[in-house]
């Protein structure tokens, strides 16, 4: 998948679930990615932000950052 439509993806994803209170979105936000993205999706979107992240909201990047703590233990 290119890396346009991922950030588009995890950024509209992110943002529907912004409203979910507030510090819960992150986590919200890597639950639906867990739920409904392919492992290679997840990996790619790590892998992303572990390089920067440019272009992710900051909902999206720590939704990252879950999968990628989660994918380490």
């Amino acid at each position: 998948m290119k890396r346009e439509k991922l950030i588009r993806m995890a950024n509209e994803i992110a943002r529907n679930l912004r409203a979910q209170a507030g510090v819960e979105a992150g986590k919200a936000t890597a639950a639906h990615m867990r739920s409904f993205w392919t492992p290679g999706m997840r990996a790619d979107l790590i892998a992303h932000a572990s390089a920067g992240g440019e272009g992710l909201d900051a909902i999206a990047l720590e939704a990252a950052r879950l999968l990628d703590a989660t994918a380490v233990s």
